[in-house]
């Protein structure tokens, strides 16, 4: 049995995400952000295969200066900044994604669910949450990392964690608004479960928001992890990575500023790029929200 509530809704969430496509690809901000953060991500896939030397191997002195074996020199071991260059995305990248995944999955659906169940749940779900925000992200991280441990995978659990609270609080607000639209209340006359009504009438409204906020989110997982190298708290030597370059080679920076410059652009290159493709997504959606509105 299907709802003419549930089909009309439907059918107004392919247009709006239809015409956000289109309006998406004919923003010029919007492409570049795209494409750059596509290339960054080809960067970290094959960037190790395309290292003149393994990321560990000593090949020249500390801070050697750039020439043809080494094209932006050596570190402060000897070893080759351009291959640690190639080598290093792989793990600021996809951990900064895992985060971001983690967060939007785990954040959308306690929302969702503490919008539409409301009460205890809801009250609860937001005392946990301004919990959270009350730590600061760099703090509430270090901490668990010197409890936990270093494994990659916790790191993004508890990157994801920081950032919970945004997501959830958004999703919420979302929620509280749809559950009391026409067509979330003819779904329930006619009998539709709870998960029906979530899945079908409340989700397909809260997705276009979200995604605005996801890239946002990649933006601030960089930072988070790349900080977290550089402190000393993420990926261990001899293993490479933008972050931790920065602060291995930071002593020599007056003698050799390539091997402390190049990952600073990287990283940058990355962050701008997911920044660019978050704020097109921005403008995209108001765009439309407009458009509807008029």
């Amino acid at each position: 049995m299907t709802s003419v509530a549930s089909d009309t809704g439907a059918a107004v969430t392919r247009r709006g995400r239809h015409r956000w496509v289109a309006r998406y690809f004919s923003d010029r901000g919007a492409k570049s952000g795209a494409i750059g953060t596509a290339l960054m991500v080809l960067l970290g896939v094959c960037g190790p295969w395309l290292a003149p030397h393994p990321p560990s191997a000593i090949v020249g002195v500390p801070f050697q200066a750039p020439g043809p074996d080494m094209l932006l020199g050596g570190d402060f071991l000897g070893e080759d900044v351009l291959s640690r260059i190639l080598c290093g995305g792989r793990s600021v990248i996809w951990m900064s994604f895992a985060a971001t995944a983690i967060t939007l999955v785990v954040g959308v659906t306690i929302g969702m669910i503490a919008g539409y169940t409301g009460r205890r749940t809801d009250a609860a779900t937001v005392w946990s949450m301004d919990v959270l925000l009350a730590l600061p992200d760099i703090v509430m991280v270090l901490m668990f990392i010197v409890l936990l441990g270093r494994d990659p995978w916790i790191i993004v659990m508890i990157t994801a964690l920081s950032f919970l609270p945004v997501v959830v609080r958004l999703v919420r607000g979302l929620t509280l608004e749809v559950v009391g639209r026409e067509h979330v209340e003819s779904a329930r006359a006619m009998g539709f479960s709870r998960r029906e009504i979530v899945l079908q009438e409340v989700l397909p409204n809260v997705l276009t928001p979200v995604l605005v906020q996801a890239g946002a989110l990649l933006t601030w997982s960089i930072g988070l992890v790349a900080g977290i190298s550089f402190l000393g708290f993420g990926v261990q030597p001899p293993a490479a990575d933008w972050g931790l370059m920065i602060s291995e080679s930071f002593s020599g920076v007056t003698v050799q500023p390539l091997a402390v410059m190049a990952p600073i652009v990287m990283i940058t290159l990355f962050t701008v790029a997911t920044n660019t493709l978050a704020e097109g997504v921005g403008r995209s959606f108001t765009g439309i929200e407009r458009s509807t509105a008029s």
